[in-house]
């Protein structure tokens, strides 16, 4: 297989990330513009091209003249979540994939070819199908973070709701156990890298001040599994 590209992992997960690129690559390969009947085709699956900013700005400004900051945050995550694993489930039935890591790793490279972001699995990763299910990730160039960075606009705190949405719907389908993700640091906050982490719902709360109290003492890629779990 070739070298993978399209996301960066712990080496005992490079296997199952190298076939879903291999597999993903394959479906991106096959692109159909059709301008007079309104479609764009990846391989015979309809898509509609978006500029980054539409998502990441104007629907966030939309939603937050309504619903104010806190419940806008609240509608991005729910949207990304429902999304990632709305596409979760067809890329899983396309594929046949049904080993909960293959299914896991379809979701970054996925991720990556159309564009949301790069996405490096930490060390302290280990996903695993119950209450200990735990995945510590950055989004390299997230489209969130980005637009704000490029329109120079500031804030206080992480703004990559869709993105944690989409990646702990995709992995609560890929593992049928109930995930969310939280963003502990973001580039568009002045941070450094945007840091994830996603873990069995009735833990969140407490991995992630756990979390962001390691980051403090140390380089997210020296912590461990066992220091979260």
């Amino acid at each position: 297989m070739s070298e993978l590209k399209a996301a960066g992992v712990p080496s005992e997960m490079k296997p199952a990330f190298e076939s879903a690129e291999e597999k993903i690559k394959n479906f991106f390969s096959d692109i159909t513009m059709i301008p007079e009947q309104g479609r764009i085709q990846v391989n015979g699956t309809r898509f509609m091209w978006t500029q980054a900013r539409g998502l990441a700005m104007t629907f966030r400004n939309s939603v937050t003249e309504i619903f104010g900051e806190k419940g806008s945050d609240q509608i991005l995550y729910r949207f990304g979540q429902a999304l990632g694993r709305n596409e979760a489930k067809a890329f899983h039935e396309r594929f046949g994939l049904t080993d909960p890591v293959e299914r896991l790793a379809a979701g970054p490279v996925y991720f990556a070819y159309s564009g949301w972001a790069f996405v490096d699995i930490l060390p302290s990763s280990a996903p695993r199908p119950d209450e200990d299910y735990l995945l510590t990730y950055r989004h390299p160039g997230s489209f969130e973070a980005e637009v704000f960075l490029s329109d120079k606009i500031t804030t206080s705190h992480p703004v990559c709701f869709i993105n944690a949405g989409y990646s702990s719907g995709w992995c609560a389908e890929s593992f049928n156990i109930p995930l969310d993700a939280r963003e502990v640091s973001c580039a568009a906050a002045g941070d450094e890298h945007c840091t994830f982490i996603m873990t069995h719902s009735s833990k969140m709360l407490e991995r992630q001040e756990r979390f962001r109290e390691l980051l403090q003492q140390k380089p997210a890629t020296e912590i461990t599994a066992e220091e979260l779990l």
